[in-house]
């Protein structure tokens, strides 16, 4: 959670601002259509992606605690259009959903929101832009390993044989998190790193055995 994010969460409990909570792999919002909220996670996790000129989709991260999941806009005259897709990958998952006019009247006479803002902005862009970086300089077996690696923050639990990734993810959707076009790339790769008892899938659960060999990538 971005630092002082609590602020906000109290901010929209005191405004009695409603909630909205949606099924899993349902869609919040969709790339390049009109919103006229913005949306917070409360609770659950959402995917939040893109898709490229070519038709593929691009994960871009999971949301995994309270934080902006439609922060980042487009304008175009009056209108304003999301840049992403957001899903929804738990069982259920709730939002705040706040009229995008009143947030920004809030942020305008608010020196705490606004510091919230620039350090939402400022925080999901380097962190895109270093996972970005360590995951196209790595080849595809790197990728893997560094989208394998980026999990452990979110869903990672310490084991004693090693760390569990508490959160189904398919193959594909690491497919997508890498810019790698066909999933059976990744099973190969899965398939490789399983054989090296660099990880294992465990109940479609990832256990990782041998951290140090995903750090490399990372490093």
């Amino acid at each position: 959670m971005l630092q002082n994010f609590n602020y906000l969460m109290e901010m929209l409990q005191e405004k009695q601002i409603g909630t909205v909570t949606r099924k899993k792999h349902t869609y919040v919002m969709y790339q390049g259509i009109e919103s006229e909220y913005i949306y917070i996670l409360k609770e659950g996790v959402a995917k939040i992606s893109n898709i490229l000129r070519d038709g593929r989709e691009f994960n871009i991260a999971y949301v995994t605690e309270p934080d902006f999941i439609s922060l980042l806009e487009n304008k175009q005259t009056n209108n304003v259009f999301a840049l992403f897709n957001v899903r929804v990958e738990t069982e259920e998952a709730t939002f705040y959903r706040v009229p995008r006019k009143a947030f920004w009247e809030w942020v305008s006479a608010d020196v705490e929101l606004l510091r919230i803002v620039d350090e939402f902005y400022q925080f999901r862009l380097s962190s895109f832009l270093e996972i970005l970086q360590k995951m196209m300089t790595n080849g595809k077996k790197g990728a893997v390993c560094v989208c394998i690696y980026n999990l452990i923050d979110s869903f990672g639990i310490q084991k004693k044989d090693g760390i569990l990734i508490n959160f189904a993810i398919t193959n594909e959707d690491i497919a997508n998190f890498c810019g790698i076009s066909t999933r059976t790339s990744v099973n190969r790769i899965i398939h490789d790193l399983k054989e090296e008892g660099v990880i294992d899938i465990i109940d479609n659960l990832i256990m990782i055995y041998n951290l140090p060999y995903l750090e490399n990538y990372v490093n």
